[in-house]
């Protein structure tokens, strides 16, 4: 159970790690639209770049948790989310810079339509705002997910609330009731796709998420781990299938599990071809957490209310390899222009 203030609003909570470098743009932006009662809680993961001392010295009126070891985004997000007070739960990146109005558009969001349980924000390109970075997650009916709209103009979205199957972790506003029926993130997962975990565990309990493309937030795309790292891709691996294996509803999933087992052959031989083994390495650590993943699938389906139907109305044709390939360039070229 998570802690309760009824006078209190609304909690930031930031995970960092050696994040100094973004953490100053981060809360000058935050702290120029901070509404009344409201928190912000800042995780720091075990840093040695006196990110804490920095904050303390800065901004005496955050609220510091400090970790004596890296537990990773999920890690310290769940730590900060436990602390939390607030009525709503805004979960940002250290290297994510709120846009004016951006806090009090997602709160009316929340607060305007009860039946809806987390708002994203839009995020967008640090280096180029006027493109989308992301307006949350997009699945396929393989189990990759992906940012929705990636490369789209902010110009071609409307500024009204669009349905999406969840908000990108960057930048996400939850209701509390909403992480008390689901769950939190999945501590072990460290980092990525514990939003996507997340995100399918709300679906199933019928619960409903939006993108607000007024609400923007500008973000630096991979700052922490980068874009292509080892690190990040031996946790791709693994955390794919604990997120599939966790949520998707059994009929669903015997359909879908051709689909899915061909796209992880073909990156498990570009990875052996290429000599990126961790891809390799983090789907076959998951063979080793079967049990464990099994058992926490048993206590996430026993609670399901929402249908079959309604888990894949979020899921999206796979492409042809050229198209894959299309986006993936255009996105490096995006991030080529840093």
């Amino acid at each position: 159970m998570l802690h309760y203030d009824m006078k209190m609003l609304l909690s930031i909570i930031i995970p960092t790690w050696n994040g100094l470098r973004h953490l100053p743009t981060c809360l000058e932006a935050l702290f120029s639209q901070l509404p009344a009662y409201a928190e912000i809680i800042l995780v720091d993961n075990g840093s040695t770049d006196a990110t804490a001392s920095w904050c303390q010295t800065t901004y005496p009126e955050v609220r510091i948790i400090s970790l004596q070891e890296n537990r990773g985004f999920t890690g310290g997000i769940t730590t900060g989310l436990r602390a939390a007070q607030g009525q709503y739960l805004l979960l940002l990146n250290d290297d994510a810079f709120v846009e004016p109005h951006c806090l009090d558009v997602l709160l009316e969001t929340l607060e305007h339509n009860p039946h809806i349980g987390a708002a994203g924000g839009l995020l967008t390109f640090a280096h180029q705002p006027d493109l989308v970075a992301s307006a949350g997650i997009r699945t396929r009916y393989d189990g990759v997910a992906l940012d929705l709209w990636t490369g789209r103009t902010t110009q071609s979205l409307p500024p009204t609330p669009i349905n999406i199957m969840g908000p990108s972790g960057a930048a996400a506003l939850y209701r509390r009731e909403l992480l008390e029926d689901v769950g939190l993130f999945e501590p072990t997962f460290f980092a990525y796709l514990e939003d996507v975990d997340l995100a399918w565990r709300a679906i199933l309990r019928g619960w409903r998420s939006v993108v607000v493309p007024s609400a923007r937030i500008r973000h630096v795309y991979s700052a922490t781990s980068g874009q292509g790292s080892s690190f990040k891709q031996r946790l791709l691996g693994r955390n794919r299938w604990r997120a599939i294996l966790r949520c998707w509803p059994t009929r669903l999933l015997q359909i879908c599990l051709p689909l899915m087992i061909t796209y992880d052959t073909l990156a498990m031989s570009y990875g052996l071809a290429y000599n990126q083994r961790a891809m390799v390495q983090g789907r076959l650590a998951v063979l080793r957490e079967l049990s464990t993943i099994f058992e926490q699938r048993q206590a996430i389906q026993m609670r399901r209310i929402a249908s079959v139907e309604a888990f894949a109305r979020w899921l999206e044709p796979v492409p042809m390899p050229h198209t894959s390939l299309r986006d993936q360039q255009k996105l490096n070229a995006i991030l080529q222009q840093r």
